[in-house]
């Protein structure tokens, strides 16, 4: 039997995501009744600015004042994509304080003070939802939370920007460089007009740590999560890159210690081989792989971001907080009990592609070699070109087997003392092998 008093929303924010929520809210209103069992209300709308027109939603919703309205007492669940820390953090804790469980897409802030996001919802009895917060309309945090619970997950390998997967892949299939595909995604909506927190990595980052906590049952912090963009990504490593069969792409990568002692978390440029399934994820779309024990290798695939794709994802949180409502229940909190600690980058081993500008003179990969063997550092492949245009210099790619990031940074350091060797012109990591 339905229950016919409604539940009472209350959004924070009426941006793409926002608009996109009202609107399924409303135009879907029968079926979020039957599914969750009771109609939802949409009860009020904090926003910054009053004054901008929003079809479809009341006028006499809307309001400036944020805390008053997850203050009502009568609110049953509070919606945040306002995202940022605060005054998100306060709001979200005030909902918990006077009754309401919350959904959040807010990344920044659930990866920077998740725990204690936790704590007060265990505190007050509420449930925090955050699908969205993660990949999109990709159905993640779930399988990961509930799903896998029983399972252990070894490791976590993924695209989960989708502005990042544009450029790379226009780089790739067009040659276009770095700040003409950005100018194409800026154009088309893909990049934001400061595109700073997704070509430097901040948003993967955020993710990463986000997914490392839930997969690994500890704490992650964004702080401990190593960190790079694509800006320094060049026309000459995409080709690079195709020329050993690979294509390059921003990865968000969280592994458990082979000991199974520690954890780490990554986020960089990596080359990895066109017959990996996330060498073929073009445009704007995220993918993740997930590895664990009995399970094996999942994938989730689809768009990361966008107004629709993730209201869809707040909608299906919205949807089980509200069931959990009326059954007088919570859904699953945080899992930390591991307490696992998080490596530096520094521990962690992976392969390398080096490329160096040398002398174009016998002896010069001998050097290079010995440096390589110094360090303990293992050679795959070597591959020297020299150049046409009469700088008596060559370009010298060096592929290693695996290393530790420190012993590669050693071996970078001693080659870069030799006189032969004029530049490192860049350093990529080779993944999916």
């Amino acid at each position: 039997m339905m229950r016919t008093r409604p539940l009472k929303v209350a959004l924070l924010g009426c941006g793409v995501v926002g608009s996109e929520v009202a609107r399924i809210m409303t135009t879907h209103a029968d079926d979020l009744a039957a599914r969750i069992g009771a109609p939802v209300e949409l009860a009020g709308v904090a926003v910054r600015r009053p004054s901008k027109v929003r079809e479809g939603i009341d006028p006499a919703l809307i309001t400036t004042d944020a805390t008053a309205l997850v203050k009502r007492g009568d609110i049953d669940v509070v919606i945040e994509v306002i995202g940022g820390i605060e005054p998100a953090r306060a709001l979200i804790t005030t909902a918990f304080e006077h009754g309401a469980g919350v959904v959040s897409a807010n990344k920044a802030l659930l990866a920077e003070d998740g725990s204690a996001l936790h704590a007060a919802a265990e505190k007050n009895g509420r449930d925090l939802y955050y699908e969205a917060a993660v990949a999109g309309a990709i159905p993640l945090v779930r399988p990961l939370r509930e799903s896998l619970a029983g399972d252990k997950v070894n490791r976590v390998l993924g695209i989960v920007n989708g502005t990042t997967n544009f450029i790379l892949d226009r780089m790739d299939t067009s040659g276009a460089g770095y700040s003409e595909a950005l100018d194409e995604a800026t154009a088309l909506g893909y990049a934001e007009a400061d595109p700073t927190a997704d070509v430097e990595g901040f948003d993967a980052a955020a993710k990463a740590a986000i997914l490392a906590g839930i997969a690994f049952h500890t704490r992650v912090k964004i702080g401990e999560v190593h960190r790079e963009g694509i800006t320094e990504v060049t026309a000459a490593d995409i080709a690079s890159a195709r020329r050993m069969g690979c294509t390059v792409k921003l990865l968000a990568i969280c592994e458990r210690a082979a000991d199974g002692n520690s954890v780490t978390a990554r986020v960089h440029p990596a080359m990895i081989p066109l017959s990996h399934p996330l060498a073929s994820v073009r445009e704007a779309y995220n993918a993740v792989f997930v590895e664990s024990e009995a399970a094996g290798q999942l994938m989730f695939y689809g768009p990361g971001a966008g107004g629709a794709p993730t209201a869809s994802a707040v909608l299906g949180d919205l949807v089980a907080v509200c069931r959990n409502i009326i059954g007088g229940t919570t859904g699953p909190g945080e899992s930390a009990y591991t307490r696992l600690p998080v490596s530096p980058m520094g521990d962690v081993v992976t392969r390398y592609h080096i490329s160096l500008d040398v002398a174009d003179k016998p002896g010069v990969l001998a050097q290079v070699a010995t440096v390589f063997a110094e360090q303990d550092v293992s050679i795959d492949t070597v591959r020297q070109q020299g150049r046409q245009d009469g700088s008596g210099e060559a370009s010298l790619v060096v592929v290693t087997h695996r290393a530790s990031d420190a012993a590669l940074s050693g071996t970078v350091e001693a080659l870069r003392k030799l006189d032969t060797v004029r530049g490192v012109a860049s350093i990529m990591r080779v993944e999916g092998e």
